[in-house]
């Protein structure tokens, strides 16, 4: 275990949106800049579409419709991207006021052009832990539904995503979904690596029945993590994975709940199998996924 495991270098990214999950984005982007002495920017992304609310008239139009029509849905365009851009920097204004009040962080705030996952695609080279809402503007009431944004962004991303619900409370807790595998070890030594999680309770939960296997693979991850000075509890619970980590976030009150984002275990269909999942779907607290 080496600090190579996690990347040190680079800046906390919070991608925010005018939904109910910027806040918390922007919080959770402040809280972990914090905690592991690192810069935050918060990033606003405006895409083809944004401001634009008129069709492509001109193949539907008579042959004695006015030029001046035309002229006027682009102008009306034109002014509805002006106004979109205008939204956006409010938005960044407020929400880094509001992470400098809470967690004395100072942010700095961009606004870029662009596809979401190609924009944070061509930024990960200098950022070090991504943060982004459970749901965007467009799904935010659709409970039980990803954003379409998030579930792109987990698969192309090689950097951790932290993964914003739109109620976050102080984390004090956290809980590690662990199976065993080379990707949930890998995490195990991420979270041993990082200053991210010291100092804050832990507990690691295995789904299965008990064996002489799992309390194997659970007596390694309590070592490790107590060796990097974690005071760690495990738990090995029977039942299906995504029913067990739900139950058991709500009986520990549990503040954020990590896992490994690749695998060829169960873990790995509860995140980016060929449906998203109950977990990541349902999930009440922030979610931070880890490679």
């Amino acid at each position: 275990m080496t600090q190579s495991l996690i990347n040190t270098g680079g800046c906390v990214l919070g991608a925010v949106d005018a939904s109910a999950y910027a806040q918390s984005v922007s919080s959770l982007g402040g809280w972990a800049a914090r905690r592991i002495g690192a810069p935050l920017e918060l990033l606003h992304t405006l895409d083809r579409t944004s401001g634009s609310g008129a069709a492509d008239l001109s193949g539907s139009l008579s042959l004695g419709a006015s030029d001046q029509l035309l002229q006027e849905l682009a102008d009306l365009d034109a002014r509805r991207a002006k106004l979109a851009q205008a939204h956006g920097r409010t938005l960044l204004e407020q929400l880094r006021a509001q992470v400098l009040e809470r967690h004395g962080v100072q942010a700095d705030v961009r606004q870029r052009h662009g596809e979401l996952v190609e924009t944070l695609l061509d930024l990960e080279p200098r950022v070090r832990l991504f943060v982004i809402g459970q749901r965007g503007e467009h799904a935010e009431g659709a409970f039980g539904h990803l954003g379409g944004n998030l579930e792109r962004v987990i698969r192309a991303v090689h950097r951790p995503v932290l993964v914003a619900s739109k109620d976050v409370l102080p984390i004090q807790r956290f809980l590690i979904a662990y199976d065993g595998s080379a990707t949930t070890r890998k995490c195990i030594e991420m979270v041993c690596a990082s200053p991210l999680l010291k100092g804050l309770d832990c507990n690691v939960l295995m789904v299965g029945a008990e064996d002489a296997a799992r309390r194997q693979h659970l007596d390694w991850a309590l070592a490790e993590l107590q060796r990097a000075g974690f005071t760690a509890k495990s738990n090995i619970v029977e039942g299906t994975a995504d029913t067990v980590i739900s139950r058991h976030i709500e009986r520990s009150n549990t503040d954020l709940l990590v896992m490994g984002a690749y695998g060829h275990s169960r873990i790995r269909h509860l995140i980016v199998g060929s449906t998203t999942t109950h977990v990541l779907r349902s999930s009440l607290i922030p979610i931070l996924l880890l490679r």
